[in-house]
């Protein structure tokens, strides 16, 4: 076994614990978060899942049982969840600077100049500082690489008696668990792999790491043969510590309501064209070209259904949001048409780029240069200015005034205030 010590820690029901931090009425009581247009559950309390509220289930499906047992029910606030994840991850790096942010609510930690004889008290008393300093509770996997952490991890979830800890670098916590794990726990194994798998006869994870790699690349690729070598201590994935530069960016949203008119679906994309920019100004990168797409719902089944979606070039990559949002409403002039009677209620839209490159390392036009002179010192004026002043703040007015209603602007008709960021909306304490 390796002497590397990988730890996975993540926060259980990330999205309700922050809700929770919040509010202490919630502990022990059933709690969920919605996704996006409060369209389904995305997070769930132990409580919840106890009342058989799946992942994913639609709200209109599980509203009357939510209502009939209590169960707490949060819109998704985003920019809570992501300064509590900012703030975890600060406490991650008292205990080592070598972090990889895996996603909002998992990270990865290099343990490995810890004596092993110590590395379960270290992980207790991160755990412990995680929860004293931001309120979130998690659980933590070690392990020899990054497949065993993530193992781990999913044994300290579903053990009580480990007490949130599971360290697979132990020889005998590794023997014992192994064989008593199904193989469909192995990060990396999806449907298609685990069918692939019990034709073989792998029941456990055991049994999947005393496999012959060779074969096991011929049916799930080279994919499997290195879930072979991370099961058995040799690790194949380095930790990430330098993000990866984003190759692609996307920007879409479900409408809150359906939309009919051209003009509407226009503000939309200019909306989202708007938030693109922000995205790519913030790592430096350009776009020569913007994808646009909007479609219907197959939900409404009473009506004409349509799904298009165009490709605008560009004459030189760029990050300027004027730009952007001359492009997709281009999109939406190319693919737009007359609408049918019953019309076409179009649910969603979006914009999309792929093969970003650094703006500064990309080749200029000859014909149809872009003035970016000009489009610098604007980009970073609005950046600045909606810094300070809030999101939105200043944007194009094709894309929206914040005050104006927008029809097709995503739900939140639950969502918790966002106590860390917005000094409007932290709660007021009168003395009496």
């Amino acid at each position: 076994m390796s002497d590397r010590a990988i730890t996975l820690i993540d926060g259980n029901s990330f999205y309700c614990s922050c809700e929770r931090v919040f509010d202490p009425k919630l502990a022990g009581v059933p709690v969920i978060v919605l996704s996006n247009n409060d369209g389904c559950a995305i997070a769930r309390t132990s409580e919840a899942k106890a009342l058989g509220i799946k992942m994913g289930a639609p709200w209109f499906q599980i509203r009357d049982l939510c209502r009939s047992e209590g169960v707490r029910v949060f819109s998704s606030n985003y920019t809570l969840y992501g300064d509590m994840s900012a703030r975890t991850n600060a406490v991650y790096r008292d205990f080592t600077p070598r972090v990889e942010i895996y996603s909002i609510d998992e990270s990865f930690l290099d343990l490995s100049d810890i004596r092993e004889r110590d590395r379960v008290e270290i992980a207790r008393d991160l755990r412990a500082t995680v929860r004293a300093w931001t309120g979130i509770p998690t659980c933590v996997g070690i392990g020899p690489t990054k497949t065993l952490a993530k193992l781990a991890n999913h044994i300290a979830k579903k053990v009580p008696e480990l007490d949130g800890v599971c360290d697979l670098t132990n020889p005998r916590a590794y023997d014992h668990w192994l064989c008593r794990i199904a193989v469909e726990e192995v990060w990396g194994i999806g449907r298609a792999s685990l069918a692939k798998l019990e034709a073989m006869g792998v029941d456990t994870v055991a049994d999947l790491r005393d496999l012959d790699p060779r074969p096991v690349r011929k049916a799930l690729s080279v994919v499997g043969e290195r879930i072979i070598h991370e099961l058995r201590g040799l690790s194949c994935l380095p930790l990430e510590l330098v993000p990866a530069r984003r190759k692609g960016c996307a920007v879409t949203r479900s409408f809150s309501g359906r939309v009919t008119e051209r003009a509407m679906l226009e503000q939309a994309v200019a909306a989202h064209a708007t938030r693109l920019g922000e995205k790519l100004r913030r790592e430096g990168l350009g776009t020569n070209h913007v994808s646009v797409f909007y479609h219907t719902s197959t939900h409404d089944r009473d009506g004409p259904q349509r799904s298009v979606s165009t490709t605008v070039s560009l004459p030189e990559a760029t990050n300027d949001t004027l730009v952007l949002i001359a492009a997709a409403r281009a999109g939406v002039a190319r693919t737009w048409r007359a609408q049918p009677d019953p019309p076409w209620r179009y649910s969603k839209a979006g914009v999309v780029t792929v093969d970003l490159l650094p703006l500064a390392q990309t080749p200029r036009a000859l014909i149809g240069q872009l003035d970016r002179a000009r489009s610098g010192p604007l980009m970073a004026a609005m950046d600045a200015c909606n810094l300070r002043w809030g999101r939105a703040s200043v944007v194009p007015g094709t894309a929206g005034l914040a005050s104006s209603p927008k029809d097709w602007s995503t739900k939140f008709e639950m969502r918790s205030p966002r106590y860390t960021t917005q000094l409007t909306e932290l709660p007021t304490a009168w003395a009496f």
